[in-house]
C-alpha cells in the first residue's frame, strides 16, 4: 500500500491539502496517510476553526514549531520534521504552497532520500525580496513530482530546467475547495450579524511585511482604504500581525472601515463571495475572486499568479494610494454586466483527483 506523508504549517496550506486529503481517503483500499501540522500557524483556537470549516482530520502528527525569524522556524521544522521521517518512511512526502514549513520539509525529505510532491508548483513573482518567492524556487527544484495550476507555471519551470517528466499540470487545487465548500458557506450569518446587505461593502486582507511593517507604506493603504470608505463600508478581517502594527503605529481607523479579528473559512468565503470588491495582498484570494468573478484589487507590485490578471476581474495596483482609489471607484462605478472569459483550463473541481492518480501512476 503506498504511505503518503501530507504537510501543512499555515492556514494557506489548509485549504490546499483538504481536497487531497478527501481524495486519498476515498481510496483507503489502495493508499495511507498522515496528516502532519508543522505548528508554523500557532494560533490554535483558529487552527481548528479551519480543521472544522473544511472537514479536516485531526493532524495525525503535530510539531508545534510556533513562531520566530524565518531561518528559526525553518530550522525548528526541520528538525522537529526529521525524526518523523525516520520513524514513517512514507513512499511519498507532499507539500502545498509556498511557506516555510514547505521549504523545510521538502529539504528534509529530499536529503534522507523520500520522494516529494509539490503541489501548487511553478508559480513564480520574479521578487526575491519576497520570501515566499525563496521557497518556491528552492522547493521545485527539490520535488520529485511538480504539481502545477496552469500552463505558465510549466513554462516557468522548463525555462528554470526542470525535468519536463517530472511536471504534471493539474488545475487550481483551490477551486476543488471554493467550489466544495460554497454550499457549506451560504449558511454563514457572517453578514447578518454585521448588518451588511449583499454587494453594499468592501472587504480588504493585508498580511505582507512590505505592506504592514512599514509605518509609512500602511499610512498610505489605511489612508486609500479611508477614502474608499466613504463610498461604502470597508470590512477588514485582521491578519494578526496586521492586528499588531495598527496599534503599534497609533492609527485612528477612518470612519466607515470595520476591523474585525480573523474570520474562520466558511464566514470570510461567505463575506468576501457576497462583497462589491475586494482588495488584498494575499495569493490564493486573487484566484478565489477570479472564479466567482468578484472585482480584486491586489495591494502589491507583482502577483505569482498573472492568469487571474489575464482571465480574471484582478487587477494589480500596488501601493500607490492615488492608484489604489481611482481604480476603486472605477470598479465601483462599472455596474454594467459583463461576460467573464472562460475559467482557466483545469480549474474545474478535480484538480486533488488527478494529483492523486498521478501519485500512484509515478509510484508503479
Amino acid at each position: 500500500m503506498l504511505k503518503i506523508l501530507n504537510v501543512v504549517g499555515a492556514r494557506p496550506n489548509f485549504m490546499k491539502i483538504a481536497p487531497i486529503l478527501a481524495e486519498i481517503a476515498r481510496r483507503s483500499d489502495d493508499i495511507s496517510q498522515i496528516l502532519v501540522h508543522t505548528g508554523q500557524h500557532y494560533d490554535e483556537s483558529m487552527s481548528r476553526r479551519f480543521f472544522g470549516d473544511l472537514g479536516l482530520p485531526p493532524p495525525g502528527i503535530n510539531l508545534e514549531v510556533g513562531s520566530g525569524s524565518h531561518a528559526e522556524q525553518t530550522a525548528r521544522v526541520m528538525l522537529a520534521f526529521e525524526p518523523v521521517l525516520v520513524e514513517q518512511r512514507p513512499d511519498w512526502v507532499v507539500v502545498v504552497g509556498d511557506v516555510n514549513s514547505t521549504l523545510a520539509c521538502a529539504l528534509v525529505a529530499a536529503k534522507l532520500g523520500h520522494r516529494v510532491a509539490h503541489v501548487e508548483a511553478g508559480l513564480r513573482s520574479f521578487d526575491r525580496t519576497m520570501p515566499e518567492e525563496i521557497n518556491r524556487l528552492l522547493v521545485d527544484q527539490l520535488a520529485d513530482l511538480l504539481f502545477t495550476p496552469g500552463a505558465d507555471a510549466d513554462e516557468n519551470l522548463r525555462r528554470e530546467g526542470i525535468d519536463p517528466a517530472k511536471i504534471v499540470c493539474v488545475g487550481n487545487v483551490m477551486i476543488d475547495t471554493l467550489r466544495g465548500q460554497m454550499e457549506r458557506a451560504s449558511a454563514s450569518r457572517i453578514l447578518e450579524d454585521l448588518s451588511l446587505s449583499p454587494r453594499g461593502f468592501a472587504v480588504v486582507t493585508l498580511h505582507r511585511p512590505s505592506n504592514v511593517d512599514d509605518k509609512t507604506t500602511l499610512d498610505q493603504i489605511m489612508g486609500a482604504l479611508g477614502t474608499i470608505a466613504e463610498r461604502l463600508p470597508v470590512i477588514f478581517p485582521a491578519h494578526p500581525r496586521t492586528q499588531t502594527r495598527l496599534q503599534e503605529f497609533g492609527f485612528n481607523l477612518s470612519a466607515g472601515i470595520r476591523l474585525l479579528p480573523p474570520l474562520g473559512y466558511l464566514d470570510f468565503l461567505r463575506l468576501w463571495s457576497q462583497s462589491r470588491l475586494v482588495l488584498t495582498d494575499s495569493g490564493g484570494l486573487q484566484e478565489e475572486t477570479t472564479a466567482l468573478g468578484i472585482p480584486c484589487l491586489t495591494l502589491r507590485e507583482n502577483t505569482e499568479r498573472p492568469i487571474t490578471i489575464k482571465h480574471g476581474t484582478n487587477r494589480l495596483v500596488g501601493r500607490d494610494p492615488k492608484r489604489i482609489v481611482s481604480e476603486a471607484i472605477r470598479a465601483l462605478d462599472d455596474d454594467q454586466p459583463h461576460a467573464l472569459p472562460p475559467l482557466p483550463p483545469l480549474w474545474d473541481g478535480h484538480a486533488a483527483e488527478r494529483i492523486v492518480e498521478a501519485l500512484i501512476s509515478h509510484s508503479l
